[in-house]
């Protein structure tokens, strides 16, 4: 039963951090599913979008979410499409 009520309480708080525009240090790891040492050391480093109030760190959800998307990944299609692309410049003469 305490297993349910800890995966609904999960829930509940991934929803209200959807819903808001301003997360706290909680919120945001909720939201990344990051742990706190790692959100710290993003923000020691730079790497996170962040502000500092008083003391305690703040994160706009919408910069985070697309802090989130950078370095995307690409797929099978997309690699082979630019394979060939590389393959036809490099045959041409052409640099990439």
């Amino acid at each position: 039963m305490t297993e349910l009520l800890e995966k609904f309480e999960r829930l509940e708080n991934h929803i209200l951090c959807t819903q808001k525009t301003v997360l706290n240090i909680n919120e945001i790891c909720t939201l990344a599913g990051l742990s706190k040492s790692t959100i710290y050391k993003l923000t020691m480093t730079g790497k996170i979008p962040h502000y500092k109030q008083a003391k305690h760190l703040y994160f706009d959800r919408i910069e985070i979410e697309a802090w989130l998307k950078t370095n995307r990944g690409f797929n099978v299609n997309e690699i082979e499409a630019k394979a060939s692309t590389a393959l036809t410049l490099k045959k041409k003469g052409v640099e990439a």
